[in-house]
């Protein structure tokens, strides 16, 4: 495929600027990859300025910049042509779309699978090898059920969505359109609720529902729990990594990113666009606002207002995270000179 086709598929995706570009060459292109390891006939991408310098060592035959007169200027002279846009990375990822699209099995429904008589299926479903299907469960149009999944009854999943190999979803269990359950991962089991007593632990049966809405992805080998009463309710386009915990009756906002290993114990709400980093951790019915970002590791045990950035364990401010981290590096230096004082004075005072 000619660079000048990408060129023309992709302006027809982009809908709010328009793409500039250097037109002396037309090389062909045969697929995408990343800028340090480019062959000829792929094409690339730099995001800024920190990454300019792989600009003239790399074989890519073309790139996509920002709009940065010096680095087209290095891609100009390095002989690579180039497209400019102002989301250099976003336009990547759909040049990848060019060349790659995922495995979609034919929509029919394997011999092996089991589905209960009141079940309903919507059209052009592919149901496959060894899936099992529960009573009075719903699947909406052009949905994807891949091998040894198993839905539990009461269970509604959308149009378009996609449930991936040996993932699990448990009663009262409502799954949106376009959404997209990987591998490993088991929506709406039971809660962690338990009562002690002075025998032992009572149960307290998970009664509730658990709620994904329209557009979610979840990652291969995370859990979403189902509360005791009520729900737990993830809104629309939220996406989930790989091994995150989603405790009992949480309530996560629309486009919030949460990486993997992070852990959200019951109750906990976060607003619209949070931002949880890896190994993220937040305490019983805590309250994220909008807009906040945690960076990895941290442990949050109190509310964060809305548009703070915060850090460490106990939680604070960024900021203020990196001056700590600052004096923290520095503590073994302070302790020698603070043992210096201690003799000098206690020499002074003897």
């Amino acid at each position: 495929m000619k660079f000048s086709e990408i060129i023309h598929q992709l302006g027809n995706a982009v809908t709010n600027h328009s793409l500039t570009t250097n037109t002396d060459q037309d090389p062909e292109i045969i697929g995408v990859a990343a800028i340090d390891e480019a062959t000829i006939g792929t094409v690339s991408y730099v995001e800024g300025a920190k990454f300019g310098s792989f600009i003239g060592k790399t074989n890519a035959s073309a790139l996509i910049l920002p709009q940065d007169e010096k680095l087209q200027a290095l891609a100009q002279e390095h002989g690579v042509v180039w497209l400019t846009t102002p989301e250099p990375r976003l336009l990547f990822a759909k040049a990848i779309a060019i060349f790659y699209q995922p495995y979609r099995p034919v929509a029919e429904i394997h011999p092996s699978a089991v589905i209960h008589s009141t079940a309903k299926i919507g059209s052009d479903v592919s149901i496959g090898a060894h899936v099992v299907i529960e009573q009075e469960v719903e699947i909406g149009n052009g949905a994807i059920i891949h091998p040894n999944v198993v839905v539990y009854p009461d269970v509604k999943i959308g149009d378009r969505t996609i449930l991936h190999a040996n993932c699990t979803i448990h009663e009262r269990t409502h799954i949106g359109a376009d959404c997209v359950i990987h591998s490993g991962a088991v929506i709406g089991a039971e809660g962690f609720g338990f009562v002690p007593t002075r025998t032992g632990w009572f149960k307290m049966e998970q009664s509730g529902y658990t709620v994904l809405e329209d557009g979610v992805v979840i990652g291969c080998n995370s859990a979403v729990d189902r509360p005791a009463v009520g729900e737990t309710r993830i809104r629309c386009n939220t996406i989930i990594d790989n091994l995150v915990q989603i405790g009992h009756g949480c309530q996560i906002g629309t486009g919030c990113a949460i990486a993997g290993q992070a852990g959200l114990s019951g109750g906990v709400k976060l607003g619209n666009r949070v931002i949880l980093a890896g190994q993220a951790g937040i305490a019983n019915k805590v309250k994220l606002g909008d807009g906040v970002t945690v960076s990895a590791q941290a442990g949050i045990l109190s509310d964060v207002a809305p548009g703070e950035i915060v850090s460490g364990t106990p939680a604070m401010p960024h900021k203020t995270y990196l001056k700590a981290s600052a004096i923290y590096r520095r503590l073994p230096d302070m302790y020698q000179l603070l043992k210096q004082l201690q003799r000098k004075f206690n020499n002074s005072n003897g």
